[in-house]
């Protein structure tokens, strides 16, 4: 959503003394889609992180009347450890509302939806988790669309 510009030309950079750095350009006025899309980004961030936690705590057995990590098939911990790297990288990815935080957001939340569509004895969800999952993905580009539209 921010850009980084370099300023100065090669040439005076190098030669006469200037400096070579690179700053924030100025930002652009923020619409109204605009930052309704960057407080979704954050509050799906939280709820990311949450389930990124959630994994972590399984994998450590601390979560109270849980089967432990150990006795799980080898199948389901590869699922745990997958989701609790890319759930905490996503989370991070849509707090800093950055293009690539979106995508990771997007191969998280997708891949969590196929697995427990496909697979659900490796990853189990309720079908209303599953439709609230989709819900969230929709919304999201729904947003992305408006904001696009409005920035015009």
């Amino acid at each position: 959503m921010r850009g980084l510009t370099k300023l100065g030309g090669p040439r005076e950079a190098r030669g006469a003394g200037g400096s070579d750095r690179i700053e924030r350009s100025p930002q652009a006025p923020q619409t109204g889609w605009d930052v309704v899309l960057i407080w979704f980004m954050r509050l799906t961030a939280l709820f990311w992180l949450a389930k990124a936690v959630a994994s972590w705590a399984s994998i450590l057995d601390v979560l109270p009347g849980a089967r432990p990590f150990e006795s799980e098939p080898i199948g389901r911990q590869s699922v745990i450890v997958y989701f609790a790297v890319i759930d905490a990288m996503a989370a991070v990815g849509l707090w800093l509302t950055s293009a690539w935080g979106g995508v990771v957001w997007l191969l998280a939340a997708t891949s969590a939806l196929t697995l427990a569509v496909l697979t659900p004895q490796l990853l189990p969800m309720t079908i209303p988790y599953l439709a609230a999952q989709a819900g969230i993905i929709a919304l999201y580009f729904i947003l992305s669309f408006l904001a696009a539209r409005e920035s015009r």
